[in-house]
């Protein structure tokens, strides 16, 4: 059945491009970027750059794929004789193979000549899977998805999070997402990657929590006992920083461009 899942990567520039270079290369993904929305493939995409580091945000809409562990995927073919029966899941982190959705390096290949390699367990890559672990509303269907209008801004932040405090953050955020009670940002997602962590939201915002109830949190009050700021590595920006996109898109633009023609 088809869903909408909403991914989060991370990639690092290298040295030897020129700005101009780069502006060119992400004109072309964002001509990628318009072709899957009006596929119907992409919902919203967003890019941000932070020095070398770059960040992306993106709404795509697949199947979920079967998987299975390696070892019982080499079971299964030897008891069927046939090596295709199963998806073999990767031993590391990612949704490579769990979903047939477009993925970056589909619609951000015009950006691959300027990015370091990652090493992976079985391929190299260049863009590394954060892991999903803040929101306030899940996509039910694209109806329930669909934003009401055009958004004034679609932002990026990152933060960076202490060593010895990490577990801490993750297991009080995902308090608060179990609970469901806390109203924030209809669209807004925290994504981690070692102690990075990166924000997506919507402005004006779209007020609303999992449960769908005015409740006060109880959780909250739980984080805000274990002192929050002590988690961070403070920057003269703030806990989280605002970085700026190189594209920000989604699909409801789409209406509007085509009322501008």
């Amino acid at each position: 059945m088809e869903k909408i899942y909403r991914l989060h990567y991370r990639a690092q520039l290298k040295e030897n491009y020129t700005e101009e270079q780069l502006k060119a290369a992400v004109s072309e993904c964002m001509e990628k970027v318009r072709h899957f929305q009006k596929e119907g493939r992409i919902l919203t995409a967003a890019l941000y750059r932070y020095g070398k580091m770059l960040f992306l945000y993106y709404e795509a809409l697949g199947e979920a794929l079967q998987v299975t562990e390696p070892f019982l995927a080499e079971k299964a073919a030897e008891a069927t004789m046939a090596e295709e029966a199963h998806t073999e899941a990767l031993l590391e982190s990612g949704e490579d193979v769990q979903a047939s959705v477009v993925y970056p390096v589909e619609f951000l290949a015009a950006l691959s000549p300027y990015l370091q390699v990652w090493p992976g367990q079985k391929e190299d890559r260049l863009w590394v899977h954060m892991y999903y672990i803040y929101c306030h509303s899940l996509p039910e269907s694209r109806e329930q998805w669909k934003r009401a209008a055009v958004p004034e801004m679609r932002r990026g932040r990152i933060a960076f999070v202490r060593d010895e405090k990490l577990f801490s953050y993750v297991y009080y955020h995902k308090a608060i997402v179990d609970e469901g009670l806390l109203l924030g940002d209809k669209y807004q997602s925290i994504a981690l990657h070692e102690n990075i962590l990166f924000s997506y939201f919507e402005e004006p915002k779209t007020e609303t929590n999992m449960k769908k109830k005015n409740e006060p949190s109880s959780v909250i009050n739980e984080w805000l006992a274990v002192d929050p700021e002590s988690h961070f590595i403070h920057i003269k920006e703030g806990n989280f920083m605002f970085i700026p996109a190189l594209f920000a898109m989604g699909a409801e633009d789409l209406e509007t461009e085509a009322q501008d023609e």
